[in-house]
């Protein structure tokens, strides 16, 4: 399976990229980010780096990278914490339409492909698809725009599969607070915990078995995780 974890060298994106370049069912990781993805496994050979300047619009060198991929994971937001440095427009941008696009362009350029393009967008826990689902607490800290954007882009991440006739199958996973054993564990009145290990386990488990679902809450993604690492 030829894997792009779009944002590698983030937080999420690097717990997967050493967790995918382990995988034996891995063959190849495109990690694409916006500066070098570094080397951080002690066999890098299924390791390809892709530095990427505009993800709006994909160089030749940067599609030519992403051709003929069998799946997805796309970590690329903006958090709700960085929103006081980052102007909203932007975090639009980044949270939403980098990943339409890349969906988009990653179908485009399967010249061969061998069975659907699985696509996964990390959204979170606490994003809506509809202005009746929020809750108080998101309209009290300012935060009803941001998670109605963040529920847009999951719409039109499963819309754009719903209407492919089958060349494309995408899920969502909305996990809540991503912690890390060893450390202090975050904590949100009523956002749920995940152990970064488990999140990584559990997603790169639906890229290549398949989607249980369309949306994976924390908890699913806790389960999925959990078994896949049993399974190691």
């Amino acid at each position: 399976m030829k894997l792009v974890i779009g944002g590698s060298s983030g937080f999420l994106g690097t717990e997967l990229t050493r967790q995918a370049l382990l995988n034996p069912a891995v063959t190849s990781v495109v990690a694409l980010s916006r500066r070098e993805t570094p080397d951080i496994a002690s066999d890098s050979s299924k390791l390809h780096s892709v530095v990427c300047d505009d993800f709006e619009n994909y160089s030749d060198s940067v599609k030519a990278a992403l051709e003929n991929a069998d799946a997805c994971i796309w970590t690329i937001a903006v958090t709700p914490s960085k929103l006081q440095i980052v102007p909203y427009e932007e975090a639009c941008k980044i949270s939403r339409d980098y990943a339409v696009k890349a969906i988009q362009a990653l179908a485009e350029l399967r010249k061969d492909p061998k069975g659907p393009l699985r696509f996964i967008y990390i959204s979170g826990h606490m994003s809506f698809r509809s202005p009746g689902e929020l809750p108080e607490i998101l309209k009290t800290h300012g935060l009803r725009d941001y998670a109605l954007m963040r529920g847009d882009a999951e719409v039109q991440i499963l819309k754009y599969a719903e209407q492919s006739n089958g060349a494309v199958e995408s899920c969502v996973a909305k996990p809540g607070l991503i912690d890390v054993p060893g450390q202090e564990r975050k904590s949100i009145p009523g956002v749920p915990n995940i152990y970064l290990s488990e999140a990584a386990a559990g997603l790169l488990d639906q890229a290549i078995n398949g989607f249980e679902k369309d949306t994976l809450g924390n908890d699913d993604m806790a389960r999925i995780g959990q078994k896949a690492l049993a399974k190691q």
